[in-house]
């Protein structure tokens, strides 16, 4: 099963609210970090994505669409793989998205003397996913929020180009739909993932067993 969906937005944009809409629509199973915490064969198979030896194939082999870290630190090689595949980035605005980035996913990784012995691997992992690479290494506020800003600009010049869709989950049903070319539900949008479920979802899923 080829992969037709990339998504380009970092977490904190709605992702899992976008991944709940795209299951919904038929574009599913969608791959998440939700389905890379706690498996070792991701977990693994990432750390060679971050070591330079990509498997997409491997990796989404099941999924039609992708979206969240680890996929949006590297949505233009996967895209390079998959190129008949959408985009679509999950926009929020980079101040606001700056505030709960540091509250939950910076500081978890951050925090290296509270990561769990077990889950070691997934945090060194997206450490390298996250820090490493969609951030340029930088964790200072201004060196984030370029990376940041660079990451959505990119996405915006392939919609400019008629091949991507910013695409804020504010927004709804409509123009995601329209970019897709499906019909829009007669049920309301998916609204998941707020800070709490963040923190509960992720300490749930590292106390998975290892194998």
């Amino acid at each position: 099963m080829a992969l037709e969906i990339i998504g380009a937005g970092f977490g904190r944009t709605g992702t899992y609210s976008l991944k709940a809409a795209l299951e919904h629509l038929g574009f599913g199973p969608c791959h998440h970090m939700s389905e890379v915490i706690g498996d070792p064969r991701q977990i693994e198979a990432w750390s060679a994505v971050t070591e330079g030896r990509p498997d997409f194939d491997a990796i989404f082999s099941g999924f039609r669409s992708a979206v969240d870290f680890p996929v949006s630190a590297y949505w233009q090689d996967v895209l390079a793989a998959t190129p008949d595949a959408k985009v679509i980035l999950s926009h929020r605005e980079a101040g606001d998205w700056y505030g709960s980035f540091s509250q939950t996913i910076l500081p978890l990784i951050l925090d290296k003397g509270a990561w769990p012995p077990n889950a070691t691997p997934w945090f060194e992992m997206i450490e390298r996913v996250i820090i490493g690479r969609a951030l340029g290494g930088h964790i200072d506020r201004d060196g984030i929020l370029k990376a940041y800003r660079a990451n959505e600009a990119a996405a915006r010049d392939l919609e400019a180009q008629g091949k991507a869709l910013v695409f804020s989950v504010r927004d709804g049903w409509e123009p995601l739909c329209r970019f897709l070319g499906v019909d829009v539900p007669d049920v309301a949008f998916p609204k998941t993932n707020a800070r709490a479920d963040f923190f509960s979802s992720v300490k749930s899923g590292t106390q998975k067993p290892a194998a």
